[in-house]
């Protein structure tokens, strides 16, 4: 009797069971501290008590959604994003072209300090805008425009976090061009628009339509930057969500907002796998190399100084405010970082809340790794069957979904959800990590599954022939080819807990607030004094995050090249 045949119904049923066992736990973790606090948050808001007992109230929601306020809030969510999207692109594409295809000094360093706006906490952009662009600020002592509180300022603020994710993006696809059929196409005649036209925009654009969409992802998501810079006047779908939740307990509208929102980004991220460049997952090891700038490429470097003026600008002004005190040059802000002052407004003083920052975040870090890295591991199997390939497209996109939702509508679902008497966690430390590591995942699954995909499955199978068992040949094969970035996800996932805030400032307790909630708390209050703080404040954060993104930036240079 031969045997079954690897491809045969009984072992693709096989494959397809042992798959969905090894995915059983990270999707469990997932559907009880995601999936469940969502929807235990959206159910909230769609289901009532009447005298018949809890019925669905669509006509409530539907409410909710003609509202003048609620189309006010869409349509400045969509239009700051779609201006933020734009700004970010225009920016971007020189700046990718000149940090990835040409060669000059410090480029290396402009290139490491690009990647650290995108993971700052958006509570200190949102003050460092505050200080650039407010009455005293350098703006209006140069120019004589007050840019604060103004749709602007939030365009701006979103630009700031974006530009970099265009940068990497079309960066990375821009260094893996041949560059040989545009050298062909100039010795022919054509001129470098031309080139650029017909033979360098083709190849470039699924990138940059990619990038694109992403960002404007981020910038429809965004929440500290447009509650810091929008005060009262201005309101996207997620501070909508926050003002109704926190300040007017009403729980249907934000989870009608949650539930558009939702629908929204999913269908974004539909969009970006399908622009997403076809082949089989393995990184580019073509890598054009960079060149001397010719006169043709002055309008790139000036708009990637314009690009970089805009990063630099807005930290510059919180470094400088932070330092001045009532008589000129003073450490006195710094110095308040250790007093929680007179009252309990804040809950603790800085320092203790940079610690608590710092502890939650090494906890949120090996959450998202742990979790992270076995789904990574799963999803970039090879596929044999068609089963296998179905159940690894719903896996992926599954563990993408925290992307999609509002960290504030996690952070509340959390509050509602797990406090049953199988699962009470209202009151543990851990509720925060796991908020942040849920936040950060996404981050870790994206930044491993290609490297791990690029791996030749053929290793894997010689190391097998060998005797390796599973285990043996995940530690001689995948390890030393994934253990870097490992390192560069850990610091990823570290950088982007140390500033959330959005889940954070639901669940953090009163008396052990995290550093970005003390900022806001101190931005809260009136007073030159708590402002200095709080940029004192915001400079310390800011000062730990990059130093943590330029340790990546030195991982990825070395060794994952366009990653």
């Amino acid at each position: 009797m031969t045997p079954r045949s690897p491809t045969s119904p009984g072992a693709g049923l096989r494959r397809v069971a042992g798959l969905v066992a090894l995915a059983a736990l990270p999707t469990a973790v997932l559907v009880v501290f995601f999936v469940v606090p969502v929807a235990g948050m959206v159910s909230r808001g769609f289901v009532v008590d009447g005298p018949g007992g809890p019925s669905v109230d669509v006509g409530g929601v539907l409410e909710v959604l003609g509202r003048d306020r609620t189309r006010r809030v869409l349509w400045f969510t969509v239009w700051s994003a779609a201006a933020g999207t734009a700004v970010s692109v225009l920016l971007g594409l020189p700046a990718a072209y000149a940090l990835h295809r040409l060669e000059f000094p410090g480029r290396r360093l402009l290139r490491a300090a690009v990647i650290v706006p995108f993971v700052l906490p958006t509570v200190v952009v949102g003050v460092a805008f505050r200080e650039l662009l407010g009455e005293s600020g350098p703006v209006v002592r140069w120019l004589g425009v007050e840019l604060d509180g103004t749709a602007t300022a939030i365009v701006l603020g979103l630009a700031f976090f974006n530009v970099s994710v265009v940068v990497r993006v079309v960066g990375a696809a821009w260094e893996s061009l041949d560059p040989r059929p545009g050298e062909a196409a100039a010795v022919l005649g054509a001129s470098p628009v031309r080139v650029l036209a017909t033979v360098t925009w083709p190849q470039l654009r699924p990138a940059v339509v990619s990038a694109a969409t992403v960002v404007f992802l981020f910038c429809a998501t965004a929440f500290g930057v447009v509650l810091t810079l929008g005060g009262l006047r201005y309101s996207s779908v997620e501070t909508e969500i926050y003002l109704l939740t926190t300040d007017l307990l009403d729980l249907q509208g934000a989870a009608a907002l949650s539930l558009l929102q939702l629908v929204a980004v999913v269908a974004l991220m539909l969009l970006v796998g399908r622009l997403r460049p076809a082949g089989d997952g393995r990184v580019s090891r073509v890598v054009a190399r960079p060149r001397r700038p010719r006169r043709g490429d002055a309008a790139a470097l000036v708009l990637t100084g314009l690009a970089v003026l805009l990063l630099a600008a807005p930290v510059a002004a919180l470094v400088v405010g932070s330092l001045q005190g009532p008589d000129g040059w003073s450490l006195v802000h710094y110095r308040a970082l250790t007093s929680t002052g007179e009252d309990a407004w804040t809950g603790s003083s800085a320092a203790d809340a940079l610690v608590t920052s710092l502890r939650t975040s090494i906890d949120a870090t090996w959450m998202s790794l742990l979790l992270g890295g076995l789904v990574a591991v799963l999803l970039s199997r090879r596929s044999r069957t068609r089963g296998e390939r179905r159940v690894r497209r719903l896996l992926d996109g599954l563990f993408m979904l925290p992307l999609g939702v509002s960290a504030v509508t996690l952070g509340f679902g959390f509050l509602i959800t797990l406090d049953s008497d199988l699962l009470d966690l209202r009151d543990s430390p851990l509720l925060v990590p796991i908020a942040q590591a849920l936040v950060a995942l996404p981050l870790v699954v994206r930044t491993l599954l290609p490297v791990l995909a690029g791996i030749d499955d053929r290793q894997r199978q010689a190391a097998a022939s060998l005797g390796a068992g599973a285990w043996r040949t995940f530690l001689t094969v995948d390890v030393p080819v994934a253990w870097r970035p490992l390192l560069a996800c850990a610091g990823f996932a570290f950088a982007v807990s140390l500033g959330e805030f959005g889940a954070t400032s639901f669940l953090a307790r009163p008396d052990d607030p995290t550093l970005p909630v003390v900022i806001y708390r101190l931005l809260s209050r009136p007073g030159d004094e708590t402002f200095g703080t709080a940029l004192a404040a915001s400079v310390v954060l800011a000062a730990v995050t990059a130093a943590v993104m330029l340790l990546v930036e030195r991982l990825r240079v070395r060794n994952l090249g366009a990653w």
